[in-house]
Parts: C-alpha cells; structure tokens; sequence
C-alpha cells in the first residue's frame, strides 16, 4: 500500500489582532511552522497584518467576525440588533444567547459580512480564497445560510467545518469547554448540507479545539492528526486498484499562536481579552516552531500548504 499523501493546513487565526499578535504569527510562518492565517478585519492592527502578508508572501483569509468588538459596516454601528447595549458585538456567549432569542435580524448579519469581505478585498488587494468564523459562529442555526450565502455570492470556495474526530476522548478538557466543543460540534453537522447546496468545500478532517493554548504539546497535536487519519482511511476503504491507491487527506489544524498582548493595545474596539493576553498565545507559538514536530511532518509525507494550493 503506498503512503498516504496529507496535505497540512496550518492555520494561524485572529491575525490582526494587535501589534504583538501580528509578529508572533508572522514569526511562525517565517520558521515554516504555520502555512495559512487567517485574519479579522475588525482588529486594531488588521491594515498591518494585511501589509506583512504581502511583504512576505502569507496565504491570507477571512475570519469573519460578529462576535467580539465592533462592526465593519458604517450602518450597523451605531443602531443595529448584532451590538449590546455598550455599542459592541455581544461577544461569544451573548451573540448565541441572542440569536436563540431570534434578537439577530440576518440582513444585518449578510450585511456586515459582506462589509467585511470588501474591507478584506480593500486591505488585501484580494478576495479571501477561504472564510471561517471567529469563535465558530459561521456554522450556527440561520448565520449559517447567510454565510453560505456571501461566500456563493463572492465566489469563495473554502470553509472551516469544526467537526474534530476524537475530540469525545480527551479527558483533559474541562466539562464547560467541552460543552461548548460539543454544541459547536452539532452547528457544524448541521450545517454540512447547507455548505454543500452551495458548493462550498472544505478540508477533509479539522482539527485544533483538543490542542488550544494550554493543551498544546508536540504530542497532542501528533496523536490529533493520527487519529484524524486513521478516522479518514477507516471510513473509506481504499481502493484495490494499484493506480488509485495514493489517497490525498488534507487536514487544517487551527493555532492562534502570538506574543501576549498588552493592554489597552489590541483587540475589535474594546481591548485584548483574557486569553489573549495570557501566556498560551506564547506556548502555541513556541511549541509550532519546534523542529522535531516539523521534522516529524517530512517522515509522514505531510506536506504544508494553504487552502490555495489544494
């Protein structure tokens, strides 16, 4: 049997954060430990995120945001059902706590996405070639029809489908967390179909929930990727014919790699929060750049690339 081929995603989210974010992402990618990022256009150092991804040539994104800081779009920032009372989105838990009100009108939602992705365009000279969500809300009842809508609309091929094969093992998660891995889990098989009705693509496998901050180690994200294979090449027997036998799996892996941020620099308009001005931007940082993880993807047949390059 021939060795199967993976195609590795790696991609460094919220860059554009702030100043301390930008150089670590960049800093990562330079050591050739992430091949993708993906970045808010609402951060306070997004013009200079889109500036260092031209000067060194980083495949650059979306990652649309609708739940913390302030909207892109001119209309909706002032008067509008995406801001709570102080003006700002209503952050992770407030914007599903609203939406499962039915507080969020989805013409302001389709509205500031696509703000976004013309500030993108704006900034980047280009349109994204993939859009996810920050803090998964892409993939949550109703955004996900107006996402998959602007995507189909701009012609962006490439999503994020947080669904993490072995995530149920991983004892190390605290239950709050995991119950929230787990609601994102369920958005994002319902969310498939629609995606798909759309002909909105995806990588094969995800992974990044069970190896954020803290839980990030050289062997957590290996036995992540193993067992995102082994689901892979279980699930579809490979085919006897000779010829057909090198398969292609591309995995993405989400890091949100960085230098703490220091306060009051940073953030969407109200300041950096918790976790990123905490010491595990930086152990993501310094765990991706250590040479045995990167030596270990040349022995696997693992080959970086960008959601460009699938």
């Amino acid at each position: 049997l021939r060795m199967l081929q993976v195609k590795l995603i790696i991609t460094g989210d919220d860059f554009g954060y702030c100043p301390r974010r930008n150089q670590g992402i960049v800093d990562c990618f330079l050591a050739g430990a992430i091949s993708n990022v993906s970045l808010l256009v609402n951060g306070s150092a997004a013009a200079d995120a889109a500036k260092l991804a031209r000067r060194y040539s980083i495949p650059i994104g979306l990652h649309a945001n609708l739940s913390e800081g302030s909207p892109v779009c001119e209309v909706l920032k002032t008067n509008s059902s995406l801001l709570n009372q102080d003006g700002f989105f209503h952050g992770k838990m407030g914007f599903r706590t609203a939406l499962s009100r039915g507080l969020l009108n989805m013409s302001e939602v389709k509205q500031e996405l696509k703000a976004q992705v013309e500030l993108f365009h704006e900034l980047t000279g280009h349109l994204p070639p993939h859009m996810d969500g920050h803090q998964h809300i892409h993939v949550l009842p109703e955004v996900r029809h107006v996402f998959a809508e602007v995507l189909e609309e701009y012609g962006i091929k490439y999503t994020r489908v947080p669904v993490e094969p072995g995530l149920h093992n991983c004892d190390w998660i605290p239950p709050s967390l995991m119950d929230f891995y787990l609601g994102v889990e369920e958005d994002s098989f319902n969310t498939v179909d629609v995606f798909t009705k759309h002909g909105i693509r995806w990588p094969d496998i995800y992974i990044g929930l069970s190896t954020m901050g803290k839980n990030m180690s050289v062997s957590s994200i290996w036995s992540a990727i193993n067992s995102a294979i082994l689901e892979v090449t279980s699930r579809a027997p490979l085919p006897a014919h000779p010829a057909l036998q090198s398969r292609t799996v591309t995995i993405e892996l989400m890091v949100h790699p960085g230098y703490p941020s220091v306060p009051p620099v940073g953030g969407c308009g109200e300041g950096p929060d918790d976790f990123s001005q905490s010491w595990e931007r930086l152990h993501e940082l310094q765990t991706l750049v250590k040479p045995e993880l990167q030596s270990h993807y040349k022995s696997r047949n693992i080959q970086l690339c960008s959601f460009k390059d699938l």
